[in-house]
């Protein structure tokens, strides 16, 4: 309780650590809630190659003197999620390979620009794991921007969502735009990842686009309770995380996506109906080898 006191009197005197939990709770609904999509559709590792391929747009806002990474990091994270549509729908190359090589060649020119900045303030290892106690108000501006529109696409579109995420061929038989919804979440992907570069950086945020969805679908099958368990399970790790990060003096993004991760192993060894040990349980109890 000592440590907890001292957390809460930190929080109510210091700006940065105000910041950095508001930050962290935006990051947490929006990653929770995009997340439930990306694990639905599977496209997991899709997530992984746009949230590498932000890295040269970073550079170049930096580059180009830009106050914020937002639109160079959103530009080259859709140019990198168009690319793997054009490359896998005009090669013999399939989606897996198209998403390897962008993801590779994207972050392989972010770190060949980074490392040619000789003299300048780009701090590499904030911008690949995050630095959430140093997130400023105009970052939290930019954040709440992303986490108010993707939030609102997500309300307005829900049925379209919900229908082409499981059932696609019969919504392109009522005349969706499937391909089109697909893009679109793709850019809302860009956009996510650039919101939590700050908090937990382009290493782990497939981490958290991942991790908190993929808890809370092995706690429901009805998609609203989904959405809501998985934004909950984002903000508790990161509020966790960054009072662990403060009281222990550790890495803030890593210790949010170690908490997210006990959360993910407690739901698969426990969880009412798909946990490990309870159907180990069940088992036994029911004579089943």
């Amino acid at each position: 309780m000592g440590q907890l006191g001292y957390f809460f009197e930190a929080a109510a005197t210091y700006p940065f650590l105000q910041n950095a939990l508001i930050a962290g709770t935006l990051v947490g609904i929006l990653c929770g809630v995009v997340g439930c999509f990306i694990i639905l559709r599977g496209m997991a590792l899709m997530g992984e190659a746009i949230s590498h391929a932000v890295l040269p747009g970073v550079v170049i806002s930096y580059m180009l003197g830009a106050g914020s990474f937002f639109f160079g990091a959103v530009v080259t994270g859709a140019a990198a999620a168009l690319g793997i549509g054009f490359i896998s729908q005009n090669s013999k190359i399939k989606d897996d390979s198209a998403i390897g090589i962008l993801l590779t060649s994207s972050f392989a020119l972010g770190i060949v620009m980074v490392t040619s900045l000789q003299g300048t303030t780009v701090d590499i290892w904030h911008i690949l794991f995050g630095n959430v106690l140093a997130v400023s108000r105009s970052d939290l501006w930019v954040t709440l921007g992303i986490t108010v529109f993707t939030l609102t696409l997500v309300v307005l579109f829900y049925k379209q969502l919900l229908l082409s995420t499981f059932d696609p061929t019969m919504a392109k038989a009522i005349g969706l735009p499937v391909k089109w919804i697909h893009y679109i979440l793709m850019v809302t992907l860009a956009m996510v990842t650039v919101a939590s570069l700050n908090t937990v950086g382009i290493i782990l945020v497939v981490a958290m686009l991942i991790t908190p969805g993929a808890t809370a679908y092995l706690l429901t099958d009805r998609l609203p309770v989904m959405l809501v368990l998985s934004a909950g399970f984002g903000v508790f790790s990161a509020v966790s995380g960054v009072y662990f990060s403060y009281i222990y003096d550790v890495a803030t993004g890593a210790m949010i996506v170690v908490i997210a991760s006990l959360l993910f192993a407690a739901a698969f060894l426990f969880s009412p109906k798909h946990g490990y040990l309870v159907r180990m349980v069940r088992r036994v109890r029911t004579g089943e080898a």
